[in-house]
């Protein structure tokens, strides 16, 4: 194999899939370091109106970073399929329209934050004393959201190769980089809200220029030519295929999570300001298993190419044996340690009290979740992508959003316990109805390509 390349159609899978979902693991907790970095300096060197207002752009903000996480998943895939049926030219133009979407999508996007922003924000009853801090904020994150989108796509094509470490050298550069600018605009400068947003965003620019310049410097079918930038109508069309149901998945799965955050924040700062920090805590649990998901993804997806439907199955089954491993460790130890991790962000008992009681609730049976995901990858590596889209928009969204304008409405329920407990309950039922329609459309799959594969 090529230097940089991991062969996912011979060998080990499980040493495979672990070699690519390491580095990516790292890499992904990286990204969320930027938050964390963020959280942590407004909550110890700010107010708690700034670490609430922090904590309201989240749900917002991580929305953003899972479209483009969706659309650079939909490269990966197609990129993969391609390279395990051996066509190098399709790669190459995979790689080329890639990088095009991302720039398109990230200014596009970027517009419509800005202008939306401010209704959203009201629409999720963001109360009038942390309105303006989260506006100031979100505004100086916007303007890296191209850089996000173009780093996610870059990323998504050496992923599809098994290149994980890079893109981890790349991010941990650029998370020096947001540290150190936080302290500088936080704590020297005073900017409060505004600079640990402005750190962030030259942050991501920091990332997406060493990706760029790795991408120039590639070989062969995996070497970037500016030239060569532009929009395939049909490589758009199998990109969009895949990205798209997850990318409208996710804005109606964030829709559900801001009308629970709409919830949350009818309770108070104290109550926003426990849930933003167990939030970014919880999402390091999330990443872990998002990082085995993908690396899963990338093995199906390449041997579903090649028609090799023994190892798919394998693919699946030992990728879903890493993730339930992942899960029960991160998530054990996340309720393990819920308050010492709490106090890190800050110093407020209310806020560590509302932050414990999320974390042991949601962390605790975490493996839930990371069944469901994995499950829905392996539909989208075999080329499905409406599918499990509508399975967790149902299963999940449905059944949090029935939850919230039902039990929750009354005394007995109203509280952020009842709540959170819709978490837990939403993926045990949608990870059911997934297996049932994955082993469906493994069959079906097989069957097309004959009883030989």
């Amino acid at each position: 194999m090529k230097k940089n390349q991991i062969d996912m159609l011979n060998g080990s899978i499980l040493n495979g899939v672990a070699r690519v979902a390491f580095p990516l693991m790292l890499s992904s907790i990286l990204q969320l370091l930027f938050n964390a970095a963020d959280i942590i300096v407004i909550g110890r060197f700010g107010s708690n109106n700034s670490l609430a207002a922090v904590g309201a752009v989240s749900v917002i903000w991580g929305l953003c970073g899972h479209i483009f996480m969706s659309l650079g998943g939909g490269s990966t895939v197609v990129a993969g399929k391609n390279i395990g049926a051996g066509k190098k030219s399709a790669v190459s133009d995979v790689l080329h329209v890639s990088i095009a979407l991302g720039i398109l999508l990230g200014l596009a996007i970027s517009l419509l934050a800005w202008l939306s922003m401010p209704n959203i924000l009201w629409a999720m009853q963001t109360p009038e004393e942390v309105f303006g801090l989260a506006l100031e904020y979100i505004h100086y994150l916007i303007p890296g959201l191209p850089a996000i989108a173009v780093y996610n796509f870059g990323a998504g094509i050496l992923r599809a190769k098994g290149d994980t470490k890079r893109p981890l050298y790349f991010l941990f550069t650029a998370g020096i980089a947001n540290v150190i600018l936080n302290l500088i605009f936080v704590i020297a400068l005073k900017m409060d809200v505004a600079g640990v947003g402005l750190a962030t965003s030259v942050s991501q620019y920091i990332a997406t220029i060493l990706i760029i310049i790795c991408l120039v410097r590639e070989e062969d079918e995996f070497k970037l030519e500016f030239k060569k930038i532009c929009l395939k109508a049909s490589v758009v069309a199998s990109i969009l295929k895949i990205g798209i149901p997850n990318v409208i998945q996710n804005i109606l799965f964030t829709f559900s999570n801001t009308v629970i955050q709409a919830s949350i924040n009818s309770f108070g700062a104290d109550v926003m300001s426990g849930n933003a920090a167990a939030g970014n805590i919880e999402s390091f649990c999330w990443t872990a298993m998002i990082s085995v998901e993908q690396a899963g993804m990338s093995f199906v997806s390449q041997n579903f190419g090649a028609g090799n439907f023994k190892r798919v199955k394998e693919s699946i089954f030992k990728t879903l044996a890493l993730i339930c491993a992942t899960g029960l460790f991160f998530g054990e130890l996340t309720v393990l340690f819920a308050r010492p991790l709490l106090e890190i962000y800050t110093s407020y008992p209310a806020s560590i009290a509302e932050g414990i009681i999320r974390l042991r609730i949601l962390c605790g049976p975490y493996i839930l979740c990371g069944i469901m995901s994995s499950i829905a990858a392996d539909m989208r590596g075999l080329g499905h992508a409406i599918e499990p889209s509508i399975i967790v928009l149902l299963g999940a969204c449905g059944t949090r959003l029935l939850w919230i304008f039902t039990a929750f409405q009354t005394p007995r329920f109203h509280t952020t316990a009842w709540l959170l407990f819709t978490y837990p309950a939403s993926w045990a039922i949608t990870g059911l109805v997934l297996a049932i329609f994955l082993i469906r459309i493994f069959k079906q799959e097989k069957a097309r390509f004959g009883s030989s594969a």
